[in-house]
């Protein structure tokens, strides 16, 4: 894990700590570290956010599931829910609502570095979202053409957006509302600190490590500001095995549930045993 918050003074992206949503100049920063261990199968690439509440009320209410799936009257005419994001300026937002407003839009690359070249690692950045929200849940709207631009006409960006919906990627599989970083952040996490899935780093070989030991380098276009929340920002490398990944959080869950469940268990064993034999067949006086 790399922490690229920027808080302290020493980290290359303490000057980025206080970007803004209307920042015209975007700020970069580099992070360099060092794998101790290669890692032998496909890389998952994350970013995580710590102290950001995407499971309140009014958040997980505030947007408009017809909208994002490309009903046309929807796209014109957002729910209620989506308020205070669902106008501007007179036009529908799409996509509209508090989730789409904050969506994460940080740039991050990585590169190797090998005796002091750095050459960039390989990023997939298709696959990273769930086949029924990819083909199901999100779609664009539809009309006469594919273009994007003529289908969204008469709709504005969401306020913190720096572009429109159908110019998140060149790739017309990728774009507007099926963009998959875009369905990835709208499918909302369950706790404050949680992670997201960015990019894959697939293995080309077998005879070698997909990421080698030893050092690189993140290039970071920081856009998200999270500071005014306390909030912290991380990039994450993790493999998968047969098992899953790396992530205790289920086991923790399960012993924790199960040893509150025992001690329970004990608690109305000794109950049943000390009160549970009391005679309640005495005689009832006339």
């Amino acid at each position: 894990q790399i922490d690229y918050t920027g808080t302290e003074p020493s980290s290359p992206c303490n000057k980025c700590l206080n970007v803004s949503w209307d920042s015209t100049t975007p700020c970069t920063c580099t992070i360099n570290f060092t794998l101790e261990d290669s890692f032998e199968s496909n890389v998952f690439m994350y970013y995580g956010l710590s102290n950001f509440y995407q499971n309140h009320r009014r958040y997980v209410k505030s947007r408009d599931d017809s909208q994002l799936n490309g009903d046309n009257s929807s796209l014109l005419n957002p729910s209620k829910e989506c308020e205070p994001y669902r106008t501007n300026e007179d036009k529908p937002i799409a996509p509209c609502g508090a989730i789409a407003n904050s969506m994460f839009n940080d740039t991050l690359e990585l590169y190797r570095i090998d005796n002091d070249t750095r050459t960039p690692i390989t990023l997939i950045k298709k696959g990273i979202a769930w086949w029924t929200d990819k083909n199901v849940k999100f779609r664009n709207p539809t009309g006469d053409g594919n273009n994007l631009t003529a289908l969204f006409q008469g709709t504005t960006k969401p306020v913190n957006w720096p572009k429109p919906v159908y110019m998140l990627d060149s790739e017309p599989d990728n774009n507007g509302f099926i963009n998959e970083d875009f369905i990835v952040w709208m499918r909302t996490a369950a706790l404050p600190t949680f992670r997201k899935l960015y990019r894959l780093i697939e293995r080309k070989s077998n005879f070698q490590p997909t990421l080698e030991a030893g050092k690189y380098s993140l290039d970071i276009t920081y856009n998200y500001p999270v500071h005014s929340f306390d909030g912290r920002k991380r990039m994450i490398l993790s493999t998968i095995s047969w098992m899953g990944g790396k992530n205790p959080f289920l086991g923790i869950a399960y012993i924790t549930v199960g040893s509150i469940c025992f001690f329970l268990g004990v608690v109305l064993l000794v109950i049943h045993h000390k009160y549970g034999n009391r005679n309640t067949s005495a005689d009832i006086p006339n």
